[in-house]
């Protein structure tokens, strides 16, 4: 079963992670939506597929909004010393709202390879400055730019190299304009991806919490 890790919140790597991951980490930073807003995603989702759509449906549990890929294979060092830039944006940036809003695809729900919830922040543009305030951060410590624009998009399903059933794409459309609530964006976790048959489990590294203003 995917899933991600819980535990207490924690500010610094554990200290066997670079003797334990000799190969690198595969790892993200991400937030997540509030547990209504998450409920909400996962109703449509289960209302959505049904066997043989042609769609790898993300668990509830595994749901998330990655603001940065780091890499698959990043030296636990390297991890470590972000902790610190990650930590100084966490002390700069106040929690701000999120509302999820309407589902759409890459490229188009016609021929759709990722499936996703759209996200606006309620105050304008909080989201993108945070990811490109990590981005910044990120390429300060020896990671490599993002080279495409990124765009807030919280992803539910992916597809294969086989279509859609008409089915699937019937009801996508007809769930375009579906709201999901609005989230309160509170902290910033790094995490590890773990790839295996059953699919991706994810855990957390460390987590920032934003200081009120």
């Amino acid at each position: 079963m995917t899933h991600w890790a819980e535990g207490q919140v924690r500010t610094d790597l554990r200290d066997d992670l670079g003797d334990r991951e000799a190969k690198g980490v595969r790892a993200f930073i991400a937030i997540r939506m509030s547990e209504p807003g998450e409920e909400s995603v996962a109703k449509t989702i289960d209302e959505l597929k049904h066997p043989h759509d042609g769609v790898r449906w993300v668990p509830r549990a595994n749901l998330h909004i990655t603001l940065k890929f780091l890499g698959p294979a990043v030296d636990a060092h390297q991890l470590q010393r972000l902790t610190g830039g990650l930590h100084q944006i966490a002390t700069k940036t106040a929690p701000f709202e999120v509302a999820a809003v309407g589902i759409g695809a890459f490229p188009d729900l016609e021929h759709p390879h990722a499936i996703w919830v759209g996200l606006r922040s309620v105050e304008a543009g909080a989201l993108a400055a945070l990811a490109a305030r990590l981005e910044t951060v990120a390429a300060e410590h020896g990671f490599e730019r993002e080279k495409r624009r990124w765009s807030g998009h919280l992803t539910i399903g992916r597809v294969g190299d086989r279509p859609i059933a008409a089915k699937t794409r019937e009801a996508l459309q007809a769930a375009q304009d579906r709201e999901f609530g609005v989230s309160k964006i509170e902290s910033i976790t790094l995490y590890r991806s773990h790839l295996g048959p059953a699919g991706a489990s994810y855990e957390a590294l460390a987590t920032f919490l934003f200081q009120s203003r």
